[in-house]
């Protein structure tokens, strides 16, 4: 005795339903990653609005500097006046950074305040020896009370580095903590990139310092690629499920 057949009608209207509600799914997916590129976009568009308005706001005084790294982080980009005296045997030179698109060294000097703390200042870049990449190219360091102009910056950023961190005066990076606790120094948590001017002009250091870059074409393109597979997924259902069986009803 064989058995019955098994009664495929009562799946067949659950299918286009379950195509329905798929291709539903699926525009409402793209199209919400459609917009929340949109909305990225948005927002890289208001932080490149503040970093230009924080570059052109008038020059902070050296008894107007930040006194906390949420203050700092709030006037970065400002420019700022300090005035101090180097201490350049604390110099540091980190490597495999680039300026004009050659790679060579950051200059880092501690700039001791008259109020006894010290700020870290990105004095500059130099280039890397072609034959000794340890060498260090020439420049000066005015020694007595200097005034420095700069911007206010976050601390160096780190690079990935192979294996233990140098100790040494060229470094991949520095640790706030450690340098801080190394020197003795009463570090600001902050940092000052120099700025072109006068006193520091032929002393043989580039300060071509780029700022941020914000990417704001990548959403745009990201954001048109989701809304166009939001709408592939709509002519698709439309097509197959609607213009298509009604041709093969007519023929």
């Amino acid at each position: 005795m064989t058995a019955p057949a098994a009664d495929l009608s009562s799946s067949r209207p659950r299918r286009p339903a379950l195509i329905l509600l798929a291709a539903l799914l699926v525009m409402a997916v793209t199209a919400r990653l459609g917009w929340w590129q949109l909305d990225r976009a948005a927002q890289k568009i208001a932080l490149q609005t503040a970093i230009e308005s924080q570059a052109a706001a008038p020059e902070l005084a050296s008894d107007a500097q930040p006194a906390s790294e949420s203050e700092a982080q709030r006037q970065r980009h400002r420019r700022i006046r300090l005035h101090g005296t180097w201490l350049p045997e604390h110099t540091i030179y980190l490597d495999n950074r680039q300026m004009q698109g050659r790679p060579g060294f950051f200059v880092l000097t501690p700039l001791r305040l008259a109020g006894g703390d010290a700020v870290l200042v990105e004095r500059g870049w130099l280039p890397r020896h072609i034959a000794e990449r340890t060498r260090i190219a020439p420049y000066t360091t005015p020694t007595g009370e200097v005034e420095v102009l700069g911007r206010i910056a976050p601390w160096p950023s780190r690079l990935a580095s192979l294996g233990s961190e140098a100790t040494g005066p060229i470094r991949q990076n520095l640790d706030f903590a450690d340098y801080a606790a190394a020197t003795h120094l009463a570090l600001r948590p902050w940092a000052v990139a120099e700025l072109p001017q006068p006193g520091n002009a032929g002393d043989g250091l580039l300060r071509d310092w780029p700022m941020p870059a914000v990417d704001v074409a990548k959403h745009y393109g990201y954001a048109a690629q989701w809304f166009a597979f939001c709408a592939l997924t709509a002519g698709l259902y439309v097509w197959f499920q609607l213009v298509r069986p009604r041709r093969r009803g007519r023929a």
